[in-house]
């Protein structure tokens, strides 16, 4: 891809971010959403290969139908309040609308189809961008209107995204669909307790974030995307792939690594608003996701390729692991001791 055109393509998702994430006004928030769509298509699609024009293609028919119908929901509220406000969200169609607009931008089940298709379609860089950077516009406009938001509505898309997330992702062979279902699965949890506590939603969203660009940048780094290739990976840099098994297992959110911390602290949140039974739901649910993390975790470093098959033998790589890489790793498996500080920043 020409660098002029990266450049302006990245400028542009940041421009569209800061944009949406700053604003008070609907007009603003829909005007960066859109820059930010636009901004990603030559992303994903700049492969030209066909199966990242249909990515491209169904990326953009999707988030095309959810902006009209946050633009419809905002602009409903304004004829009958008068209010353009983000935060004086009031009207009951406007609510239900903005709740459906919202859920279609992020893949939130039943409205998550499109995602791990585009996923699918992209890089491993685009691939991070989509599950991570692109979800933070979204997220910001749920918190400014949370308030106003129907409860049952957003429980029940929280439980069926965990189960769809689950579900769906036990049977898939390609990593970037896993990492799909499993991102929906975690924003399930990252709805349920958006009403009840808004930061901590935002704490499960930047420390999803922060396990998912470990994962990606050590896909990236061992040119991995089929469970297939992952079991043959190993050789090439063997310390770097037996972290990954503990990054995934950070994702599946087993103590004592980072990914434990904000599904404890969801489950005791839900246990103070007394809703024990849809605790012990979702946190059956997320066992469903456990399965695969464990598999794909098995692949990485458990496995040895039966001698009887052909395949080639990777080459173990003298180049040093990036720094970033390494940072972010460090930070996905220690960080659940620093919690108390975490909590106090957030």
């Amino acid at each position: 891809m020409n660098p002029q055109a990266k450049l302006t393509s990245t400028m542009s998702l940041i421009l569209g971010t800061t944009i949406t994430i700053s604003s008070n006004h609907w007009m603003m928030a829909w005007t960066g959403l859109e820059i930010n769509t636009l901004a990603i298509l030559p992303l994903i699609s700049k492969s030209h290969h066909p199966r990242a024009i249909e990515a491209a293609t169904k990326y953009f028919l999707t988030q095309a139908t959810a902006s009209t119908l946050l633009l419809f929901s905002s602009m409903t509220n304004a004829w009958f309040t008068g209010q353009w406000d983000i935060t004086q969200l009031t009207h009951p169609t406007s609510c239900l609308l903005l709740t459906t607009a919202i859920s279609m931008k992020l893949g939130l089940a039943p409205f998550h189809f499109w995602f791990p298709e585009v996923l699918q379609g992209s890089s491993l860089t685009t691939g991070l961008l989509l599950a991570t950077a692109m979800k933070l516009p979204p997220i910001t406009l749920l918190l400014l209107t949370s308030h106003s938001l129907n409860p049952t509505l957003l429980v029940l898309l929280a439980v069926t995204s965990a189960a769809l997330g689950g579900w769906t992702g036990l049977n898939q062979t390609q990593i970037r669909k896993i990492l799909a279902y499993s991102s929906i699965s975690h924003l399930g949890w990252m709805t349920i307790t958006l009403i009840y506590s808004p930061k901590l939603t935002l704490l499960t969203f930047y420390l999803y974030c922060l396990v998912t660009t470990t994962i990606f940048f050590t896909m990236n780094t061992t040119k991995t995307l089929k469970l297939s290739t992952m079991m043959t990976a190993w050789t090439k840099i063997p310390s770097l792939t037996a972290a990954l098994m503990l990054a995934l297992l950070s994702l599946a959110g087993l103590p004592p690594l980072t990914g434990f911390l904000p599904k404890w602290l969801i489950i005791q949140e839900l246990t103070k608003q007394e809703m024990t039974p849809t605790a012990t739901i979702i946190t059956l649910l997320s066992l469903l996701g456990l399965f695969f993390y464990l598999r794909l975790a098995y692949c990485a470093t458990i496995t040895l390729p039966p001698n009887s098959t052909n395949f080639m033998k990777l080459w173990r790589t003298n180049k040093p692991v990036n720094i970033i890489t390494t940072t972010f790793m460090i930070l996905t498996l220690s960080l659940l001791p620093l919690s108390p500080m975490t909590l106090t920043i957030t």
